[in-house]
């Protein structure tokens, strides 16, 4: 099963993306700031980040950076609701593979998840459609 930690400084937002992605089948963990979700990442076993951009102490490009160095190998989504052309560029450039706007839409969300985990063939047909149910 493919474990996501979200990271953001507002509350709902953090229940409201554990709730859809515990409902598509993915284990979910919230933590409020990219000091926290440095930490929790520790513990292994991440296989997707989902970061607000706009957060106190350590912003998400700052986080994004500091991922890159110590865990490559997680895969990174930005979320925000004041993104514009400048932080969108650098995220995709610090490697980020999409950028979303708050409020996140679950068919967004799902598209995603479906680009990042389900990987399509050289003719460009999907090994697996997302549809719940556990997902490695």
């Amino acid at each position: 099963m493919v474990k996501v930690l979200i990271v953001d400084d507002e509350e709902n937002t953090r229940i409201g993306l554990v709730k859809l992605l515990t409902q598509e089948g993915y284990h979910a963990e919230a933590v409020a700031n990219g000091f926290e979700a440095l930490e929790y990442l520790k513990k292994g076993g991440i296989g997707l980040v989902l970061t607000d951009i706009n957060m106190p102490e350590m912003n998400g490009l700052v986080f994004l950076q500091e991922l890159n160095q110590t865990y490559p190998e997680i895969k990174v989504v930005m979320i925000t609701a004041y993104g514009g052309v400048g932080s969108y560029l650098e995220a995709m450039n610090q490697g980020a593979l999409e950028y979303l706007h708050k409020p996140v839409k679950l068919r967004d969300l799902r598209a995603v998840l479906n680009k990042t985990f389900n990987p399509t063939d050289s003719l460009g047909n999907s090994s697996a459609l997302l549809t719940g149910g556990d997902h490695e």
